[in-house]
């Protein structure tokens, strides 16, 4: 990898994510040399991904270089890499452009989406995790669009204009309140040729309410505001398969689709080499204590969506968003000068601040502590909060003129087709 040799500890991050981002941040210029590996040379903001799907945004507008974030930070080194496996008594990490030896290891690789091993359902579906995912998306819906134009079938040209959503958290209630708008305010004038009322958007949930992990209230109003769009919902209800062009579920409902977008879940991304299965919870996240040191081991950590940080307030771990994630960087960032001044390490506590989702145009819920609300302020809110975090101005002012352009002209600019999916359509000729 052609990194120089040094006196001081060498700090291995495998991810340059929210939580690895965090931690690099805590040790800049301190006496450590830090090596950030990445398969992106970006950072990628991904609550906003869905709006890269959709036509909103544009991907370099939540998109940031690691290099420009790491700029002027001393003995800090980035390489474009992906980790293969993890030599934990040798302290070596194999990737695909060396290896590299390390004195304290921190995994940060986040998460996948997780398709609970239904082969057929993760080859026919799209996923909504990554930039180059997104895109493929948004090329997919402009592509049904200018396929429904070529057929007089009727049944054909509602199989490729209609949208199933699998999962109803905030990825996937944000994802249907868009395409919601966009049948409403951009279709008719792009395609007048097509009747866009025969749209049908379906957002299906196992379980029996939206938005679960938010409050009562702001699940309900949530329902309410999606189905005053027009947004088909149905709970309690399962998908069990998708071949391409059906979408079978647990009841007997099915739907005839081109687009299945799966937001039904994520998984850990885990490295091969820590052999212990007990490390393991259900395959996908690694078992750490409260400094976030990856159970068995005293120089890996493990931090964000990859780690599980058990305890009786959370059995189940923190929840796999941005938020634990930049706090268990910070916490750990600052543990490992702790480690190196020999000095007691802090334990994690999570400090919930809330959670929130956008259904669309004036349309937000929000949960912060005891206080709750929706409508306008809470769209307001929503929009505050995540140019906030956004990093660097340009891409804070960029999606920040985007999103009043859009609320003022109703519209979205980027419906691009750069680089075409290419959907095999064969299936719906039947």
């Amino acid at each position: 990898m052609n990194i120089p040799k040094t006196s001081f500890p060498r700090i291995v991050i495998i991810g340059g994510g929210f939580a690895g981002i965090s931690i690099a941040k805590k040790l800049k210029n301190k006496e450590v040399q830090v090596v950030l590996l990445d398969k992106h040379n970006y950072h990628n903001f991904q609550p906003l991904l869905y709006q890269v799907s959709t036509g909103g945004l544009e991907p370099d507008s939540i998109a940031y270089p690691i290099r420009k974030v790491l700029k002027g930070y001393t003995n800090f080194f980035f390489r474009l890499a992906n980790v293969e496996e993890i030599k934990t008594e040798e302290n070596i990490i194999v990737s695909n452009i060396g290896t590299l030896e390390y004195d304290y290891l921190v995994i940060a690789t986040g998460s996948e989406t997780n398709y609970y091993g239904n082969r057929e359902i993760e080859i026919n579906s799209m996923a909504m995790k990554t930039i180059p995912e997104s895109l493929n998306l948004r090329s997919l819906i402009l592509e049904n669009f200018e396929q429904a134009l070529l057929t007089d079938k009727y049944h054909e040209r509602d199989a490729l204009m209609n949208f199933v959503i699998v999962g109803a958290g905030p990825t996937g209630v944000e994802l249907a309140g868009a395409l919601a708008e966009i049948k409403k305010g951009i279709l008719p004038k792009d395609y007048p040729d097509l009747d866009t009322r025969r749209v049908q958007i379906h957002l299906i949930q196992s379980g029996e309410r939206i938005l679960k992990e938010m409050s009562e209230k702001a699940s309900q109003k949530a329902e309410d505001f999606l189905e005053s769009l027009g947004v088909q919902i149905w709970k309690n209800t399962r998908v069990t398969g998708y071949d391409g062009k059906t979408v079978t579920t647990d009841t007997e409902a099915t739907f005839e689709t081109a687009t299945l977008v799966w937001a039904a879940g994520v998984k850990g991304v885990v490295i091969k080499g820590l052999n212990a299965k007990d490390l393991l919870l259900g395959g996908s996240r690694l078992s750490v204590n409260q400094y976030s040191q990856v159970i068995g081991y005293d120089n890996i950590f493990a931090v964000g969506d990859v780690a599980c940080m058990q305890s009786t307030e959370t059995p189940k771990g923190h929840p796999m968003m941005a938020q634990p994630a930049m706090q268990q960087g910070r916490n750990l960032g600052e543990n490992l000068v702790r480690l190196l001044e020999d000095k007691p390490l802090k334990p994690f506590v999570y400090k919930d601040k809330g959670s929130m989702a956008t259904i669309g145009r004036n349309k937000a819920v929000v949960d912060m502590n005891n206080i709750r609300f929706q409508g306008v302020f809470a769209w307001f809110v929503w929009m505050f909060v995540h140019l906030f975090f956004l990093i660097g101005f340009r891409n804070r002012m960029v999606v920040f003129v985007n999103w009043v352009y859009n609320y003022i002209r109703f519209d979205r600019e980027a419906r691009l087709i750069i680089r075409p999916f290419n959907r095999n359509y064969s299936a719906f000729k039947d």
